[in-house]
């Protein structure tokens, strides 16, 4: 059976349907179907933070957006000064979706429900006439008299004249684009927590330190230098989280693969504070609280239970005062809040937000209409595309500019 189309998407994911949905709204002539192999659509949207949907972040600056995609900022410059979070919230809420910021920056439908993004995209769909077709995988892709050619399971034959493909990290999909001599990225993964486990904090599950500065170092001990990051930390049952962790995981993630996720952390507790400030003020407790018990009073703004996990890694007792409190133990007390080393093996999936970098080489990209170089009648957006970006709304933030962006050449 031959079906017929002007344009076919294959991925009924955000970066599909957004793309659908803009093509359609700017030309009400085009025959548009969205093909995925799953038996629902939008599963990554409806898991997205929580259940809510991050729908984008509040950051309006394209300059400073570009910041949060490890792999993909250069390119996506141009590409958000036409359309940017700014763009996206005017786009939902002029569609009846209101979005509102917390106070980390990230958004969310006002509703606090992913399904009101998705009613939104089906709604859409059905204003428009796009046909969405599900349990439907492409088996291959090919050109025949100057249209693309989709063979997928059951005999089925689609023909169209333009596709996007959409299909995040299927790949399935990317040995498909490979057979047309599209070059790849092998996919690694992205956004994970650490597995540590260590005395010092397998009881310290639910503790969130704000403000924490994380470096990563080799299990040889090389430092690496280019990989930092500062922000909160959540310590949970299996190890390290939080973003300062989800930022270095983004950024290393190739890295890490090498090492086969086999490092080292070293996390500064008290963020940028002066080591030395930090040593000072340890000393002048020995004069100033000279009988108070150093475990049960916590320095710093740490948690009583983290405090007295690192006193106890620097060998100081249950029981002893400040005053009992000599310049080594503030040595190793120093070293433990500002240079704790954690060995990692291992990583955990961070929520049910799985990314991974890797996909269409970048090279093979024009930014200007987000379509291949080699063959300008296919085009490209989301996860597919060898970008990625830290957690707080950017990945989606990615797929919406990309799909607009396309929409409106296609």
């Amino acid at each position: 059976m031959l079906f017929m189309y002007d344009l076919i998407i294959v991925g009924g994911g955000a970066a599909g349907f957004f793309t659908a949905i803009n093509a359609a709204e700017k030309n009400k002539n085009l025959k548009i179907a969205i093909l995925d192999r799953g038996r629902e659509v939008l599963q990554k949207v409806k898991v997205s933070g929580g259940g809510r949907c991050n729908v984008t972040h509040a950051c309006f600056e394209p300059t400073q957006l570009v910041n949060y995609y490890p792999r993909g900022n250069r390119e996506l410059l141009q590409p958000f000064q036409q359309f940017n979070p700014t763009h996206t919230i005017e786009w939902f809420e002029s569609r009846g979706v209101r979005i509102k910021k917390e106070a980390d920056g990230r958004m969310f439908p006002v509703s606090n429900s992913s399904q009101s993004i998705i009613d939104c995209f089906l709604d859409a769909c059905r204003k428009n006439c796009i046909e969405i077709i599900t349990n439907t995988r492409v088996e291959s892709i090919e050109k025949q008299d100057g249209q693309w050619q989709l063979h997928t399971i059951g005999n089925r034959q689609y023909l169209a004249k333009k596709l996007m493909i959409a299909t995040g990290s299927d790949t399935a999909v990317w040995k498909l684009l490979e057979n047309l001599g599209v070059s790849l990225v092998s996919p690694v993964p992205s956004l994970f927590t650490f597995n540590i486990k260590d005395e010092r904090i397998q009881d310290l599950m639910g503790i969130s330190v704000e403000n924490v500065v994380c470096q990563l170092s080799s299990a040889k001990n090389k430092i690496l230098t280019t990989f930092s990051s500062n922000g909160a930390i959540l310590i949970t049952h299996w190890g390290l989280s939080g973003p300062a962790i989800l930022k270095l995981s983004a950024w290393a993630a190739r890295e890490l693969r090498e090492l086969n996720y086999d490092f080292e952390v070293i996390v500064n507790w008290l963020g940028k504070t002066d080591i030395e400030k930090i040593r000072q003020h340890l000393h002048q407790q020995i004069g100033n609280q000279p009988k108070k018990n150093v475990l049960a009073n916590a320095e710093f703004g740490l948690s009583i239970r983290l405090w007295k996990s690192l006193c106890i890694a620097s060998g100081i007792g249950e029981y002893q005062k400040w005053a009992e409190t000599g310049k080594k133990h503030i040595s190793r007390l120093v070293e433990q809040l500002t240079a704790s080393r954690f060995s990692v093996n291992g990583k955990s999936t961070f929520k049910e937000e799985f990314v991974t970098a890797g996909g269409v080489e970048l090279a093979e990209v024009d930014f200007e209409k987000f379509s291949l170089k080699k063959y300008p009648d296919i085009y490209m957006a989301g996860e597919v595309l060898n970008i990625d970006a830290v957690t707080g709304g950017f990945n989606f933030q990615a797929a919406w500019t990309g799909a607009w962006i396309a929409a409106q050449h296609l």
